[in-house]
């Protein structure tokens, strides 16, 4: 006859239950299991391991999911997204406040951003049928080129 279960194991199993697995959140938030197993490295998102070692994730990991697609979307390296998930509360949604306090810095991002694009246009449309193709002449293709003046070939990686 099976022994009933230890109460401390019938409470774990039955959290662990309410938890995603890595196959789960890959496929809910569209996230490759590689990089999920790399963010949760990078102090990105955390997960929880039953006994033998498998990753289980909160639901809320979701939420964290699609604020690191949203930020690298606008820009934001992985060192900055940790950074701004670090002001965020790690194991719950974040609250209409946490996000207000990000979105203004985002979107004074976007506005440099949209800013950069914008001259881009310019001068794109400046080189329009000019033919110039040339990098020490035209500064949309390589401005500041300072390696362009030696001549072509891979000259810095002697200097190593």
């Amino acid at each position: 006859m099976p022994q009933p279960p230890i109460p401390a194991q019938t409470a774990r199993a039955s959290h662990l239950g309410d938890l995603l697995s890595i196959g789960e959140v890959a496929h809910r938030s569209g996230v490759a299991r590689s990089a999920l197993r790399y963010y949760e490295e990078q102090g990105l998102i955390r997960a929880e391991r039953t006994s033998g070692g498998t990753r289980r994730y909160r639901r809320s990991v979701l939420r964290r999911l699609a604020f690191v697609k949203a930020a690298q979307r606008i820009g934001l390296s992985l060192e900055e997204v940790r950074d701004e998930l670090a002001a965020l509360p790690p194991d719950r949604s974040p609250t209409g406040e946490d996000w207000d306090r990000v979105v203004a810095a985002w979107q004074a991002r976007i506005d440099e951003r949209i800013d950069g694009l914008r001259r881009m246009r310019e001068a794109l449309a400046g080189c329009v049928g000019c033919g110039c193709l040339s990098l020490t002449k035209c500064g949309v293709y390589n401005p500041g080129d300072v390696a362009a003046e030696e001549g072509a070939g891979a000259r810095m990686l002697r200097e190593l």
